[in-house]
């Protein structure tokens, strides 16, 4: 495959954060999706995220499976660490580099095919595990690189762009989340920036597992009128629970307003917030509200968007097994093996 380089020179005027890098240091290569792609736009969204949230690339592992969606890490994070695993499988060798290094921030990007089909039940652990990562899932509906087939995402009823009718009914991601004990469940579309960036940043931050569904749709198979993952879809039938921005943790800044008021608040970078305060029935922190929420007003035939659940006391894996705060990949030998008599006596007291 032959891939087209990006100039390495910045222009000297080019904004650099808290950490010196400008935005231009959050790329990757050159994108080989169709002209289009929802999934660019998501990795668009990826690279504004971290940049403002000032993390050095080189702590970021990104970590993905197979698909159109797994293509794009190498569109992002260059500087970073990487691996494409095998079909399905992203979020198992995720859990084991998690396991060795818990200094470096995961990012799993997967798709619909690899997360809800042939990787669901690696999806399913990684969430009822509490892995921690932020676990993108760029959802178009059908297999783009076999031609449009339907995938298990796809609504029931919804048309493929050859008129064939889906008869089955839809794996929904974000109820399985929900169910399966995710700390962080969100669900976006690839058209909306200014409410992705911000879940983006949300869920890199998160201390637990934190789960975002993208609906992103695909202009060669899946952008027409039949189709519920389309861009004039998701557009006529988006319902927003909230307006949110990510606001770096210092010392807290407080307000309080009456639902449908407008509210500017000062930010310590000297800069203001404008707050919309809207859904006043509806609360991020309960769960099972949430699933309520979702079932009810997909009946209505809506999507659902914004940050659905956050479990601000999440706890992860580490803390589930009382895992070592020195990460493992930086032990002796001898420290991560003591010894035939120490396992003995642990195998012991296992009988």
């Amino acid at each position: 495959m032959t891939y087209i380089a990006k100039p390495r020179l910045h222009h000297p005027t080019l904004t650099a954060n808290k950490v010196g890098y400008t935005r231009r240091d959050y790329e990757g290569r050159i994108s080989t999706l169709c002209a289009g792609c929802g999934h660019d736009s998501i990795s668009a969204a990826v690279i504004q995220a971290c940049w403002e949230l000032d993390i050095e690339p080189h702590r970021v592992a990104k970590l993905s499976g197979i698909g159109c969606s797994s293509k794009t890490p190498d569109y992002f994070l260059g500087a970073s660490h990487g691996f494409n695993t095998v079909h399905g499988r992203m979020p198992s060798a995720l859990t084991g580099a998690n396991l060795a290094n818990r200094e470096l921030l995961y990012l799993g990007v997967s798709g619909d095919g690899d997360s809800a089909s042939i990787g669901l039940g690696q999806f399913a652990n990684a969430m009822r595990r509490g892995v921690r990562m932020a676990y993108i899932v760029e959802n178009n509906g059908v297999y783009g690189l076999t031609k449009g087939q339907f995938s298990a995402t796809a609504d029931r009823g919804s048309k493929s762009k050859k008129g064939v009718i889906n008869s089955d009914n839809p794996v929904d991601l974000v109820a399985l989340a929900l169910q399966l004990g995710a700390t962080y469940v969100a669900r976006s579309f690839s058209g909306d920036k200014e409410q992705l960036v911000p879940l983006i940043k949300g869920a890199m931050s998160h201390g637990g597992a934190a789960f975002i569904d993208v609906i992103s749709p695909c202009v060669t198979f899946n952008n027409h009128g039949g189709s519920t993952k389309s861009y004039d879809y998701v557009r006529a039938h988006n319902d927003a629970v909230s307006r949110i921005d990510f606001i770096t943790p210092r010392s807290e800044i407080t307000t309080a307003y009456a639902p449908g008021e407008v509210v500017d608040v000062q930010q310590h970078d000297g800069s203001t917030l404008r707050l919309r305060k809207l859904h006043a029935d509806y609360d991020p922190t309960d769960r099972y509200a949430a699933m309520s929420y979702m079932q009810t007003h997909q009946a209505r035939g809506e999507v659902v968007t914004g940050l659905l659940y956050i479990d601000p006391l999440a706890t992860d894996l580490h803390t589930a097994l009382n895992t070592s705060e020195q990460p493992l990949n930086t032990m002796r030998a001898d420290m991560l093996c003591p010894g035939s008599k120490v396992l003995d006596k642990i195998n012991a007291s296992l009988r």
